[in-house]
């Protein structure tokens, strides 16, 4: 998938057909609507596009109107995202910077400036809810007009629903907040993960025996947090079994190297011998949140946060040893 900020790129594929949201998380929803994308290109002849937003919109009237309780939690950084659009075979993705002037763009003119003279579009996919413009004045009727009057195609696809629920990143968001890691991973078709590259972090996980590997979270405000019990790909031959921490770590000082910014800081619990030093500082590595221990917990010591650390482990091993012992239940029965 080739990756573009901005459609002004000679490279940009442009008579395509295209898609817009946010995507944050492509979800199983996100993953229909793509597929159904990816089809209607071939018909045509012509790239899939998806095109989408950073910040998030709701994130810039967030700050434009300083009132940072409006943001929604992020499901998933930018990397993430891009990675599972590129996992559903999307030609091209273009992120246009959500700011002032675009949020000032009347629908009309986004219509002809952007789907148009800027992507050339001939297809044009949206959800049942789409909106955009400013003021969100711009509709399906206003685009499904547009395109008989100036020769592209509209469509409209309806709501994704899965256990007759609504597939959507708002119910992602509240699974991951409830700690519902299975009805996560049912929204989402594939358990909840953050990767990026290891980070240097404070040290303090060697001191107290739980040597970690730091990913920021590039948003203030991640959808999950707590502590997990996860697999780690990307250091071994095979997944590594962990437990991790999710959030702002209240048990250190917010003026660590960090900075106090969100980290997923992860502990395997079986270290590959590969793994000496500093071998893993700048891996990309993917962590896959299979199930949450417990929200975030703040210790009054570094003995008693120590202890704490060495329960999660124990509970983590318990979990595995658990869904082991389920995974040899199901294959012998599948023998059988």
């Amino acid at each position: 998938m080739k990756i573009f900020r901005g459609y002004q790129h000679p490279e940009l594929a442009r008579r395509c057909a295209l898609t817009i949201g946010n995507f944050d998380g492509v979800h199983r929803g996100h993953q229909a609507m793509l597929a159904l994308l990816k089809s209607e290109a071939r018909h045509r002849g012509v790239p899939s596009c998806a095109v989408t937003f950073e910040p998030h919109p709701r994130d810039y009237f967030a700050a434009f109107s300083r009132r940072p309780e409006l943001a929604p939690a992020r499901i998933a950084t930018l990397r993430d995202k891009l990675g599972e659009l590129d996992r559903c075979d999307i030609d091209q993705c273009v992120i246009l910077p959500f700011n002032a002037r675009l949020a000032a763009k009347p629908p009309e003119a986004f219509i002809q400036e952007v789907l148009l003279d800027g992507l050339g579009a001939r297809y044009v996919l949206v959800g049942d809810d789409f909106r955009f413009g400013a003021r969100r004045a711009g509709d399906y009727a206003m685009l499904d007009a547009s395109g008989q009057a100036l020769g592209f195609d509209v469509a409209r696809m309806n709501s994704y629903e899965v256990g007759n629920s609504r597939v959507s990143s708002s119910a992602v968001r509240e699974a991951l907040s409830q700690g519902d890691m299975a009805r996560t991973a049912a929204l989402l078709g594939r358990h909840y993960s953050i990767s990026g590259h290891v980070v240097h972090g404070r040290k303090l996980g060697r001191e107290l025996g739980f040597r970690t590997l730091n990913l920021r979270f590039s948003h203030w405000k991640p959808a999950a947090s707590g502590i997990f019990a996860v697999l780690v790909h990307g250091l071994d031959a095979q997944p590594l079994t962990g437990v991790a921490n999710l959030g702002i770590r209240p048990s250190i000082d917010p003026d660590d190297v960090n900075g106090g910014r969100v980290l997923l800081e992860t502990h395997c619990l079986h270290w590959p011998a590969s793994l000496a030093g500093q071998e893993a500082y700048g891996k990309i590595i993917h962590v896959e949140l299979l199930h949450k221990l417990h929200d975030e917990l703040k210790y009054d010591s570094l003995d008693s946060l120590k202890a704490g650390i060495a329960r999660d482990c124990d509970d983590a091993r318990a979990f595995f040893a658990a869904m082991h012992s389920e995974t040899t239940r199901q294959t012998t029965r599948d023998r059988i």
